[in-house]
């Protein structure tokens, strides 16, 4: 072959290779699931939300909702509601008094009662992703100063659920990023035994401090800390986003939230190799009285209409899956 048509082949081989890369670079996704999570059942029906296509949700119930006939059929109405339109649902325990320092902390028995009757009432619906207890380093939960205690609930969790339902997802610790979380993980680590330390392969964080304060900080170290214990740990960001409005700290503002929610997506990105593969953003709706609220992070006001969040996170969502 002429030394110039081989020179014109290879070019034209090179340039229809780098054309060929293209669209493999240019659509490539982060591998992080997004969820939304809310309490409300009526998001399911809003047309914002059913335009955004969210295929998980997370949805807390109080530890003892079986003996709350109204709570109980709430959280039924809204599973039942979220499997209609094929969505999963990751159900949360939770305090039953949010009250900071308020809630009395449940025996080992109690809860291992309450999630056996949980998880019989919700497995069938179609529930197969649950956490063991919210937020468990927080004054507004009973096991704040015990993860002891927490590490006693997650045993009692994985055995009422992995036995019956290999496929299912039960989230061993779920913390927020605030001081002293590192100690509280190594507290809950240690009490656990070699075996179920192995088993502890799922951990939720809660990282808006990292989010609206544009650092990685407590992010970095939770991981750090769990995969110091098992290595094997993956993450969800069970419950993260833009805060509107949160006491003195954040005063109302839409605009910063919305622009916070660039830091939620981008450390879901940065640590999604460091096991991070699910996050749900919370929340969806906004309290009826605004920034009238202690606390605000809605997508949507609560009359359902946008906000630069919603707009926002419907921009991000093509870069991530579902």
């Amino acid at each position: 072959m002429p030394k110039k048509t081989l020179t014109l082949t290879m070019a034209a081989l090179l340039a229809a290779l780098a054309v060929a890369a293209l669209p493999a670079s240019a659509g490539a996704r982060t591998n992080v699931r997004v969820g939304i999570g809310d309490q409300q059942v009526s998001m399911f029906d809003s047309p914002l939300f059913q335009r955004a296509k969210f295929k998980r949700v997370r949805y807390f119930v109080p530890w003892n909702v079986m003996d709350n006939k109204s709570e109980l059929a709430v959280a039924e109405a809204y599973v039942k509601r979220a499997r209609q339109d094929h969505i999963q649902v990751l159900l949360h325990l939770s305090s039953n008094d949010l009250r900071i320092k308020k809630a009395k902390l449940p025996s080992v028995a109690a809860y291992r009662s309450q999630i056996k009757r949980i998880v019989a009432t919700f497995r069938p619906l179609g529930v197969r992703d649950f956490g063991t207890w919210n937020e468990e380093n927080h004054a507004s939960q009973p096991t704040y100063r015990s993860p002891t205690r927490a590490a006693d609930f997650f045993v009692e969790a994985y055995r009422a659920i992995k036995p019956h339902c290999s496929f299912c997802n039960v989230i061993a610790l779920d913390v927020l990023d605030q001081g002293g979380v590192e100690r509280y993980m190594r507290s809950f680590y240690r009490h656990l035994s070699s075996t179920y330390r192995r088993r502890a392969t799922l951990v939720g964080i809660h990282n808006y401090g990292d989010v609206n304060r544009r650092r990685t900080t407590f992010t970095r170290s939770m991981i750090r800390e769990a995969r110091s214990f098992n290595r094997k740990t993956r993450f969800w960001l069970t419950e993260t986003g833009g805060l509107v409005k949160f006491g003195s700290n954040f005063p109302c503002s839409q605009t910063r939230a919305r622009d916070r929610l660039r830091n939620m997506f981008d450390l879901a990105k940065t640590f999604n190799s460091s096991g991070v593969d699910r996050m749900y953003v919370y929340n969806w709706t906004a309290p009826p009285n605004g920034c009238g609220a202690r606390f605000d992070a809605g997508l949507v006001n609560f009359n359902g209409t946008a906000r630069p969040g919603y707009t926002y996170v419907r921009q991000k969502l093509p870069s991530f899956l579902r």
